[in-house]
C-alpha cells in the first residue's frame, strides 16, 4: 500500500517538474551588483527553471531552520520532561519493589514454660 501510495504522488510531481523545466528553459540572467544591471561584474546566465528551483530549495531551508530555531524552548522542556518521567518511573518501581517483598516480622517473644513442667 505504502509503494503505491508513493508511486500515486511522485510520478505526477515528477511529470509536473519535467513539464515545468522544459516549458521553461530560456536563459536568464540573474545579477548580483545593484549598481550595473546592463553589464554586472557578478552575474549567471541560467535556466529559468533552475533559477525558481534552487530559490525554492533555498526558501525550505530558511523556512525549516527558522521554524526547528523557534522550537528549541519546546525540545529543550521535553528533554527535561522526560527525564523527570524516568526518574519517577525509576522511584515508583523502587517502591512497588519495597511494598512487594514479604514484610520481615519480628518473632513472637518466646513465653517460659511454667515452672510446674520444667522440675
Amino acid at each position: 500500500m505504502r509503494k503505491f501510495l508513493n508511486i500515486l504522488v511522485w510520478v505526477p510531481l515528477g511529470i509536473i517538474f519535467i513539464v515545468f523545466a522544459v516549458a521553461n528553459r530560456h536563459l536568464v540572467t540573474v545579477s548580483f551588483d545593484p549598481f550595473n544591471s546592463s553589464d554586472p561584474s557578478l552575474g549567471f546566465s541560467l535556466p529559468l527553471f533552475v533559477v525558481i528551483i534552487v530559490f525554492a530549495m533555498l526558501g525550505v531551508v530558511a523556512g525549516g531552520s527558522a521554524t526547528w530555531f523557534r522550537q528549541c524552548r519546546w525540545r529543550r522542556a521535553a528533554r527535561r520532561h522526560e527525564a523527570d518521567a524516568q526518574e519517577l518511573r525509576a522511584k515508583v518501581a523502587q517502591l512497588h519493589t519495597r511494598t512487594t517483598m514479604p514484610v520481615l516480622r519480628k518473632p513472637d517473644r518466646l513465653v517460659a514454660p511454667p515452672q510446674d513442667l520444667v522440675e
